[in-house]
């Protein structure tokens, strides 16, 4: 069996060479602006371009100020970092060990931004928020909840699914950063978990209901309230009505409570229209961006 290369044609050797000469001075624009000090080695990490992504450990740590060669070697030795290790290879365990050693050493660290996402049911939130969850700079909150899962959900990533005792023992602690009773179940966002992720640097999006944007608006001033509204009303009625389970009673009930959310709107930061869910996505990230600590 041959092991040999297969042989690229003209065409795809100049693309090949175009797209390493892009990849190297994404990566230079990059490590000036980190040796300059307009962005932190967390904004970096959490940038999602591949070229990015594949930037040694090392170069990124001996890139920034103050740190140099001698530090780098220590940081990632003591936080279990190989020397070949690039930004993608990195896992949480390994980013909160090079956390703590950068506190050590006096490196700055942004935080990330905590946004909160909500609007009328039907508006496809969650489908805004499967698009986000792989983006290296976000971090999707997973809610605690008292209501069975569904058939297609799993625990820990969809839901923390916990008891009504349970829940209730983690408000005695209080250890919600906000939570709320809907349709006849209990919903929390877990604070740790949230504060944990924005000292990563990460992006927090908390796609809750109305009743819990106004508790964070109370106790985290700093979060951005962003409001996702339907192209219009009609529309949101279609999708609204369009799920043959519902009984025409439950369907009532919808859309009267949708109507109520969308009067809501005014009491957000932002407000997006959820035209195509790309376009959503990324008006999420760049509000994210201007407004990280």
């Amino acid at each position: 069996m041959s092991t040999r290369p297969p042989i690229r044609s003209r065409e795809e050797r100049l693309a090949a060479g175009e797209s390493a000469v892009i990849a190297r001075r994404e990566r230079a624009s990059v490590k000036q602006a980190l040796a300059q000090g307009e962005i932190g080695i967390f904004d970096v990490i959490n940038d999602g371009r591949e070229s990015i992504q594949r930037m040694r450990v090392s170069e990124l740590l001996d890139s920034a100020p103050g740190i140099g060669a001698r530090r780098t070697f220590t940081i990632m030795a003591k936080a279990g970092i190989s020397d070949t290790r690039r930004i993608g290879g990195l896992g949480i365990h390994q980013l909160r060990k090079l956390r703590n050693e950068m506190i050590l050493n006096k490196v700055p660290i942004n935080e990330g931004a905590l946004i909160v996402m909500s609007g009328p049911g039907g508006v496809g939130k969650s489908t805004i928020t499967s698009h986000l969850r792989n983006h290296p700079s976000v971090w999707i909150s997973v809610s605690a909840t008292t209501r069975d899962p569904r058939d297609n959900e799993r625990d820990g990533y969809d839901y923390h699914f916990v008891t009504d005792e349970k829940f209730d023992q983690l408000i005695s602690k209080n250890e919600f950063l906000e939570w709320a009773e809907f349709a006849g179940a209990r919903y929390g966002t877990i604070r740790n978990s949230v504060e944990d992720a924005r000292k990563l640097g990460k992006h927090v999006v908390l796609e809750i209901e109305i009743a819990g944007a106004r508790q964070i608006r109370k106790v985290e001033p700093s979060a951005l309230l962003v409001f996702i509204a339907p192209p219009s009303w009609d529309h949101l009625v279609e999708r609204l009505t369009a799920r043959g389970t519902d009984s025409p009673e439950r369907r009532a009930a919808r859309l009267a409570l949708a109507e109520e959310e969308m009067a809501c709107a005014s009491e957000f930061d932002e407000v997006l229209i959820n035209h195509q869910v790309e376009e959503v996505a990324a008006a999420l990230l760049s509000l994210a961006t201007s407004r990280k600590k």
